[in-house]
């Protein structure tokens, strides 16, 4: 059977549909595409519309949007031998697709093998009380140190932060008998300033009472409104001695 008229027109028509398929390339607005021609780096195109010429280009396709990284849990020994398990994330962003591409195989691959080797290097010079406390310091260092790796890739790490800590079981308990020890401290520290303080304003109170005797008798009759109003069965009274003085001295000239 002979093939009709429109048997070559159906071929022209696919052959132009195959190769437009592999000219035309639409990149978003966070895409770049690397392009080479016959092996050779010719540069990076985007966004929008991209033509290549087919069979000869070949297009490599980049994201320039920030990558957040898990970093797995490194078990590290930290300067004070004391064995913790930690792991971090990483958030880092391509910002330059043809270094990304050319100098390195696999940019995030490498990018996370960076950040689990650094995180054991950083951690293990600390001790474990700087690891707990000083947070925001080891963050910044481990931040710096990554990104100065990386920026020969193109790569940029903008953030790295420190998850968790995983502390064994006796370490944990020590911090908490030394927690609990702190506070005990603080609390018998605040309790002496009270009883120095009261001892002060004690001490104050006196000498102006004992520098008015009209102030003694008031606060004596305070102190009995003061009793009177509990509802106790036995209440003694005490009688200052200026009160009883006088009837002494007579009773003293009576006797001699």
């Amino acid at each position: 059977m002979v093939p009709g008229p429109t048997f070559p027109i159906i071929v022209v028509i696919v052959l132009v549909l195959f190769i437009l398929a592999n000219a035309i390339r639409i990149l978003r607005e966070y895409e770049r595409g690397v392009i080479f021609r016959l092996g050779r780096l010719i540069g990076a195109k985007g966004p929008g519309l991209i033509l290549l010429i087919p069979i000869v280009d070949k297009m490599v396709k980049v994201s320039l949007r920030t990558v957040p990284m898990d970093v797995p849990p490194q078990d590290i020994i930290t300067r004070d031998n004391v064995t913790v398990k930690v792991n971090a994330v990483a958030y880092f962003r391509v910002m330059d697709p043809q270094k990304a591409i050319v100098d390195v195989e696999d940019y995030i691959y490498a990018t996370s093998q960076i950040a689990q080797t650094t995180l054991r290097s950083i951690l293990g010079q600390a001790e474990l009380d700087s690891l707990l406390s000083e947070r925001d310091k080891i963050n910044q260092e481990l931040q710096k140190i990554i990104d100065e790796q990386t920026e020969p890739w193109g790569v940029k790490v903008s953030v790295v932060e420190v998850k968790n800590v995983d502390l064994p079981q006796e370490m944990q308990r020590a911090i908490a008998r030394q927690a609990e020890a702190e506070r005990e401290r603080r609390a018998k520290v605040i309790h002496a300033e009270g009883e120095l303080q009261a001892s002060v304003k004690i001490n104050q109170a006196a000498k102006i009472l004992g520098e008015t005797p009209v102030g003694i008798q008031l606060r004596y009759l305070q102190t009995l409104v003061e009793i009177s109003s509990e509802k106790n069965s036995t209440t003694l009274f005490p009688i200052p001695i200026d009160l009883v003085k006088p009837f002494l001295e007579k009773w003293t000239k009576t006797e001699s």
